[in-house]
């Protein structure tokens, strides 16, 4: 009896121990993540799209996503940058392990059950898309730091489309209209009103899918609005180089409707965003480059050029590619001319003529040359590539040596035909037959832009998922 008596005691006593440790340090409460929707948070389980109020879940992917952290220890493995990622299948031939790393609907993907970490991978990419980690992250991207409402840490810019860090045309369109709808919301609790013509509600700069579907629902939500782009409407799907463009789903394009189009050209786009416009009226001032963004007492000044305009918000729409730097010669508006590559693939079988001789244009004509029967001339006015890295210059010097790159220095494109390009080498004229031409010579990077506004950019661990058309 004593000792049940003892024990009991002793089994007491330690309840009221444990009671009173947990009392001072209780444990932390593990709950598994309800998967709501962002915009009305109704509980959307494991649906695509939110069942209250129908937005795409996949349009906050990557704003949802943690920032990325490197976690200790663990076996090295490939991840790929898929911002970065240009889907040249490199990477897949020059790894030992058949099947540790393919290319799946024109990105580069990792399985890290197979992937053993000897990084040719990481070596034999072209544009320092991959690196290798201990983490888990099987891709990883730089992106502006975004609320689920898409502003950045700059109150009231907002940031769509693929400067967001996932070029989905679908995606793009469904960011400008939410973008444009947290506005319209945060102007009506400020209670914020643009009656003085010379403030606009919100400034859109750029006017790719994103851009004019925030220029669609500002018009709709009766906003006063003012689009600004660079180049011409749509430039950025003007240029891009895919051919063919797939619609897995159909859009809702504010106030146009529904829009599905499947295996359509860039193109048919066009026509579409053209008949948009005109339909809705837009007005779109195009030949506006926006140089600056400052705050100002109810709002943000925007300087393009030697213009400027006041607006109580900002919508950036503006893409990743930046302000391209051109050659300035006849020919540059050619659809046949381009300033940065979406996808490798499609210059199989093509003629390619590369200009630039840095790192960026070194990385795109082994990229080029990299896809199968492609024929890659790469034309530098300078007489070596000595600015370039020597990883670069060395994997240059080996496809030079297979044929597969054929070097045209100390030259200079005079004129770009539909069928031809015109170069000026050592003083005698060159005609080069070719179906592409892409332009490599530097610009302003989107990023830097950012960060000298102030906005954070972050590096993010996004999951994968089926790329669709991107946002260009």
């Amino acid at each position: 009896m004593d000792m049940v008596l003892t024990t009991l005691g002793v089994g007491l006593l330690t309840a009221l121990f444990i009671r009173g440790h947990l009392r001072r340090h209780p444990p932390p409460v593990v709950c598994l993540p309800a998967r709501q929707c962002p915009r009305c948070r109704a509980d959307a389980g494991d649906a695509s799209a939110c069942p209250r109020c129908g937005v795409p879940l996949q349009v906050y992917e990557v704003v949802s996503a943690p920032v990325s952290a490197s976690e200790p220890g663990g076996a090295l493995h490939a991840i790929v940058r898929a911002d970065m990622c240009v889907g040249c299948g490199t990477c897949a031939a020059a790894c030992p392990v058949p099947g540790a790393i393919t290319v799946k609907n024109r990105l580069a993907t990792v399985d890290p059950e197979l992937c053993e970490g000897h990084g040719q991978c990481a070596q034999a990419c072209p544009v320092g898309a991959i690196a290798l980690s201990s983490g888990a992250s099987v891709q990883r991207v730089e992106v502006p730091d975004l609320g689920l409402d898409f502003q950045t840490s700059v109150p009231g810019i907002y940031i769509v489309g693929e400067l967001g860090g996932r070029g989905l045309i679908k995606n793009a369109v469904n960011e400008g209209k939410l973008a444009i709808e947290h506005v319209a919301e945060s102007l009506r609790r400020r209670n914020s009103s643009s009656n003085a013509d010379e403030w606009f509600d919100v400034a859109i700069v750029g006017s790719g899918p994103a851009g004019l579907s925030a220029a669609l629902e500002a018009c709709r939500l009766g906003l006063r609005y003012v689009v600004l782009e660079q180049g011409s409407l749509a430039d950025t799907v003007r240029k891009y180089p895919r051919h063919k463009l797939l619609f897995a789903e159909p859009l809702s394009i504010p106030i146009y409707g529904d829009l599905w189009i499947a295996d359509a050209s860039k193109e048919s786009l066009l026509k579409v965003w053209e008949t948009i416009v005109r339909r809705a009226g837009l007005e779109i001032r195009t030949g506006h480059r926006v140089e600056d963004i400052t705050p100002i007492p109810g709002g943000l000044r925007v300087v393009s050029g030697e213009q400027s305009c006041q607006a109580r918000t900002v919508v950036l729409a503006m893409g990743r590619r930046g302000t391209p730097r051109r050659l300035g010669v006849p020919g540059e508006e050619l659809e046949k001319v381009l300033y940065d590559v979406a996808e490798m693939e499609e210059f199989a079988g093509r003629r390619v003529l590369v200009v630039g001789g840095g790192d960026s244009a070194i990385e795109t004509a082994l990229g080029v040359a990299n896809q199968p029967r492609a024929t890659v001339h790469l034309s530098y006015r300078g007489d070596d590539f000595a600015r370039a890295k020597e990883r670069n210059r060395e994997k240059l010097a080996a496809q030079v040596e297979r044929g597969r790159i054929t070097l045209v220095l100390r030259s200079q494109v005079r004129e770009i035909r539909p069928d031809v390009a015109v170069l000026e080498q050592d003083g005698q004229t060159l005609i080069l037959p070719n179906d592409e031409v892409v332009i490599r010579i530097g610009g302003d990077a989107p990023y830097a832009f950012l960060q000298r506004l102030g906005i954070r950019v972050v590096q993010k661990d996004v999951p994968l998922s089926e790329p669709q058309a991107r946002a260009g």
